[in-house]
């Protein structure tokens, strides 16, 4: 848990008939001679023929297009801009109004162990209106064993069972149900679907999470769930890029590494080149991938993985302009075990995520003043993060 043409136009004008004027000069001489006057008539003076040339009427190209999202960073402060790009973990509505009101972050997280009151009594009107902008409330609501309000809307089943037991279109009135009670309780974006293949037991770290070990399948009916929530007003968030299917453990509990990349093309990365046009944000795990990845860098903080992702070359995806979201920076094992969350955080970001997830908001301030230091420093560049932070602010419909 960084997207006219000149139109011309030729005006031609027809040149006017050629006029040639015949001018006869009279000219009377007098003689004294004694011979008599003789009289001379003077030959035509030549003259030119007049040719109008076609003119071009030269027309000014459209003015381009004012990026209203872009306009709306250049509003915000550096610091502002830098604190669009985390969302936090909160634990309960009191703690997200203070870091919302001290910092203006992003977006916050919902987790299990924030507040039931939070959403239950519907106070997030009390943390929109502490933020100068809206921030985006966010959650992992899966259906199965991944559910954050199943005591306030029911549960839902998993992944896996949905997929054996509904319809595509089943599955998709389900999400919509789920999306417009989500949408009722304050929350904007949702942590799902899981689009990862896989054929591990249900009570993996994936398992049941998964809809099927076939990716054409995983596409249909994480697709549709997907649209659902869409349709309710809720922004989708597919995980975990390039794929946790197949891996090797539980990022929670240590490095997992996945199989080569090659084999990832193959499978795992389908469902992300066929739903990444789809409107969703896309979350980027902490998984460890031979031929794509640097020994000791997982995915989440890797350049080469958030490029795979954003351009999409060499998978069959076109580019991804969608905002790209770490998985939980703070939590798992495989990356806290050899990254601080100021660290990590910085790490994120430069290697090209959009959005830092971890799970307090303790560490806000020097998360802040440290990225602040990286961007005066040029680590981090500031440009990548004015691209950010309107590519967030685009998702959560700011600008």
């Amino acid at each position: 848990m960084r997207g006219s043409a000149t139109v011309g136009s030729m005006l031609k004008f027809r040149s006017p008939v050629s006029v040639v004027a015949l001018v006869v000069g009279v000219g009377f001489v007098a003689g004294c001679s004694g011979s008599g006057t003789e009289s001379t008539t003077a030959a035509p003076a030549p003259v030119a023929e007049t040719t109008t040339k076609p003119t071009t009427t030269a027309v000014a190209p459209p003015p381009a297009p004012v990026d209203a999202c872009a306009t709306f960073v250049g509003t915000l402060s550096e610091r502002q801009r830098l604190a669009q790009l985390l969302t936090v973990g909160v634990a309960g509505t009191a703690d997200a109004v203070d870091i919302m009101a001290r910092e203006q972050v992003g977006g916050i997280f919902v987790g299990s162990w924030t507040d039931t009151s939070t959403l239950g009594e519907k106070e997030v009107p009390q943390i929109a209106g502490a933020a100068a902008v809206p921030p985006m409330v966010t959650i992992d609501e899966e259906g199965g064993r991944v559910s954050r309000v199943e005591d306030l809307l029911g549960s839902d089943p998993s992944a896996r069972e949905t997929a054996s037991t509904m319809s595509v279109d089943e599955t998709y009135q389900m999400a919509l149900e789920r999306g417009r009670g989500l949408k009722g309780l304050g929350v904007t974006v949702d942590f799902a679907p899981v689009v990862d293949v896989s054929s591990q037991p249900d009570d993996s770290v994936i398992g049941d999470r998964s809809y099927s070990d076939d990716p054409a399948e995983v596409v249909e009916y994480a697709g549709a769930y997907a649209q659902g929530l869409r349709d309710a007003g809720i922004q989708p968030v597919i995980k975990h890029f390039p794929g946790h299917g197949a891996g090797s453990g539980d990022s929670h509990t240590g490095a997992v590494t996945t199989p080569p990349l090659d084999q990832l093309m193959q499978s795992d990365l389908v469902p992300f080149a066929q739903l990444s046009q789809t409107g969703v944000g896309v979350m980027v795990g902490h998984l460890d991938v031979p031929g794509l990845t640097q020994p000791g860098e997982p995915a989440s903080i890797s350049p080469a993985a958030m490029s795979l992702l954003r351009e999409g070359v060499g998978y069959g995806a076109a580019p991804f302009t969608g905002p790209i979201f770490t998985d939980d920076l703070s939590g798992m094992a495989a990356i806290t075990d050899r990254l601080g969350i100021v660290v990590a955080v910085e790490a994120a970001l430069v290697a090209g995520a959009d959005v830092a997830l971890w799970l307090t908001t303790d560490d806000v301030p020097q998360v802040l003043d440290n990225l602040e230091e990286a961007v005066a420093s040029g680590r981090l560049p500031a440009e990548q993060v004015d691209r950010s932070a309107a590519t967030v602010a685009r998702f959560k419909g700011a600008c």
